[in-house]
């Protein structure tokens, strides 16, 4: 199997825009996902779908909170499987580096919210573990940032620096429809 696809952290709660800071860009991420995941439903590549459960009880994201579902536009079907985490890498306390080898993926392709969180991190880490990485640049966002002495720092350009540090060293990064060629 060339590629799997992981969907990483798309949840109700990322709309929440107050508890995150603020302004998020790519308001087409979520859509961009959609497409990939239907385009790997269509060849039968295997999906996976990763869900943070946080530990702060005052999160969007925290387990029993309407924002922890899974955002409709790509819920997963019952014979799909979701790892659950509650860090940022999606490695750490699942079975996701077996789940990719059991499936005999060549090519990891990873989608998801947000950039600079478990994009970033689950990215990383899947490099670091010798996966072929492929990151899609229009099928994740970010947030914008506050630095401590109060300059903001707008989302776009904390996506384009995230991606410019993932770049090469850890993944392939394209577009949604330079993949979707691809496959």
């Amino acid at each position: 199997m060339e590629f799997g696809l992981i969907l990483i952290d798309i949840q109700k709660g990322l709309d929440e825009l107050d508890f995150y800071g603020g302004k998020r860009n790519n308001l087409n991420a979520e859509s961009n996902c959609a497409e990939i995941l239907n385009a790997f439903r269509a060849k039968n590549y295997p999906v996976v779908f990763v869900q943070h459960d946080s530990t702060n009880p005052n999160s969007p994201l925290y387990p029993g909170q309407a924002g922890h579902d899974l955002k409709d536009e790509v819920a997963p079907l019952s014979n799909e499987l979701v790892f659950h985490k509650n860090v940022n890498s999606a490695f750490i306390g699942t079975d996701l580096e077996n789940w990719i080898h059991r499936s005999g993926i060549n090519k990891v392709v990873m989608i998801g919210l947000t950039t600079e969180h478990c994009i970033s991190t689950s990215v990383r880490m899947s490099a670091n573990l010798g996966f072929i990485t492929i990151l899609i640049n229009d099928a994740t966002a970010a947030f914008q940032k506050v630095l401590p002495d109060g300059t903001v720092i707008e989302a776009e350009m904390v996506h384009q620096v995230e991606l410019a540090n993932l770049r090469d060293e850890f993944a392939e990064i394209i577009s949604t429809n330079e993949l979707i060629s691809r496959l």
